[in-house]
């Protein structure tokens, strides 16, 4: 039996009412990545079909773009280790990351920020945060409604990425 979508189960225990869309949008694109790279192959995870982003950098960057943005969140500034793990998200790494390794870190990144949001008093939402090294102004909402609308973002471009290479057959890496 398949489940309606998220927004459509009732509220999410533990998390304020301004924050429900946002973890609704976490838990269904956790769904739905799981749903659409189970199984990719290493060749189809790493393809980059008519020059597109590969289904692994999507999955990458949704991990690495979570825990960058909750940095943010926190009121701090990336660290190197966090920047090196960005220039190196369209890699496929040596040896090459598998699916199952990718959605473990997507979806643990996406329980990570809905373990954040569980913690988050809907009266922070309006504290002022800044964001990347030129410190552009955001807030707490901002930066958690981003988290779950960039995700959501990224969550489509992989599952039509792995419907593409699915389709297209195997191509070497």
């Amino acid at each position: 039996m398949q489940l309606p979508e998220a927004w459509l189960r009732g509220a999410l225990p533990g998390i304020a009412a301004p924050l429900q869309p946002a973890a609704h949008a976490l838990v269904q694109a956790a769904e739905d990545i799981a749903g659409a790279a189970t199984g990719l192959t290493i060749e189809e995870l790493w393809t980059r079909p008519g020059g597109a982003a590969s289904a692994g950098f999507h999955l990458r960057h949704i991990a690495g773009s979570i825990e960058r943005l909750l940095t943010y969140g926190r009121g701090e500034q990336l660290n190197a280790r966090q920047r090196e793990a960005l220039r190196l998200e369209r890699e496929p790494g040596d040896p090459p990351a598998d699916a199952e390794s990718l959605i473990l870190q997507a979806t643990g990144a996406i329980e990570v920020a809905l373990g954040t949001l569980q913690t988050t008093n809907a009266d922070a939402m309006a504290e002022p945060r800044a964001v990347g090294r030129a410190e552009l102004p955001s807030t707490v909402g901002g930066i958690l409604f981003h988290i779950a609308e960039h995700t959501q973002r990224h969550t489509g471009q992989l599952i039509t990425t792995a419907r593409i290479v699915r389709a297209l057959g195997p191509t070497p890496l």
